[in-house]
């Protein structure tokens, strides 16, 4: 890409979003496009071919998304495939029709299998069943890669795909029911903090094993393929490096210096037992994570507060 190109960032309001149009910007780009849902609704195919017809976006990069943990994703199914199919569809192909040089949709770990072979490689995609709490959303992920390789097929368009693994950052989403595993576990230990609770309880028994990523690395990724990557099948991103969930949740207490016990519910779903991706094509092609998991943690709390604290 080059640094006058003009690239439009959709869900640049969000964790990856946001982070990404801070890489941009520390690369040089100059020409960043972005609107609010107040100006254009995603889901919205009118709307979405409207602006593309007026703005004329060279590179599209797709951080747009419907997310949440493991209870929105349970109890919001409904929502979660509708609006990622609607946003990932009208994009494309407002994309493709208004003559965009390259896509880049981002999908999530989530696509694999329930039970995979580990670490994860992406030629497993739809070899397995899904993890059920999770299974609308990455239901629609899977549609957005396949909505790249076909339009790449049929039309030529030059879409491609990413997948990250669990992502943290600036700008997290700390919601107590719709937030992900370390921002839940950051606003839980903190409040337990500041009220002198005794206990935490989290969810499950603390064995599940996860990869995890700060999500300005994952920008730097997302800038990195957009300039090296033209495969048709996704790409995995993530650090390679697996926790499990007792050391998270301890990292962040000691980060936060919350020195209660930490309790466990069992009767609540440990989801996915573990999920760890071979990143070894993204790594292959030059690219590899720089900021420590810790490091993150500490940045990741100074962000929580300063917007709640």
């Amino acid at each position: 890409m080059k640094k006058g190109s003009r690239i439009f960032v959709a869900g640049h309001k969000g964790l990856v979003g946001s982070a990404i149009v801070r890489q941009l910007k520390s690369a040089g780009h100059t020409n960043i496009w972005t609107v609010d849902r107040t100006e254009v609704d995603l889901t919205n195919q009118k709307e979405v071919n409207k602006w593309f017809k007026v703005y004329e976006p060279k590179y599209v990069i797709n951080a747009a998304a419907k997310v949440g943990g493991i209870i929105g994703n349970q109890n919001h199914k409904a929502e979660m495939i509708y609006q990622n199919l609607m946003i990932e569809s009208n994009l494309i192909e407002a994309a493709y029709r208004n003559r965009c040089k390259k896509y880049l949709f981002l999908g999530s770990s989530c696509i694999y299998p329930k039970e995979p072979q580990l670490p994860i490689t992406e030629d497993q995609l739809m070899t397995g069943r899904l993890e059920p709490t999770n299974d609308a959303y990455a239901v629609a992920k899977i549609a957005g890669i396949y909505l790249c390789k076909s339009y790449r097929q049929q039309y030529g368009f030059n879409a491609i795909s990413a997948m990250p693994c669990n992502l943290y950052g600036l700008g997290d989403n700390y919601h107590p029911e719709n937030s992900h595993v370390i921002p839940g576990l950051i606003r839980k230990f903190h409040e337990a903090k500041e009220s002198n609770q005794p206990t935490v309880t989290c969810w499950g028994d603390g064995t599940p094993l996860r990869e995890f990523l700060y999500a300005d690395d994952l920008a730097n990724a997302c800038v990195f393929l957009m300039n090296n990557f033209d495969g048709e099948e996704p790409i995995n991103i993530g650090s390679g490096v697996e926790i499990n969930i007792k050391t998270l949740a301890k990292t962040i207490a000691d980060v936060i210096g919350y020195e209660g016990e930490v309790e466990w519910d069992t009767s609540k779903p440990n989801g996915t037992m573990r999920k760890v991706m071979d990143v070894s094509k993204i790594k292959g092609l030059g690219w590899s994570p720089q900021v420590s998991f810790e490091t993150g943690i500490k940045v990741a709390y100074g962000d929580f507060l300063k917007r709640f604290g």
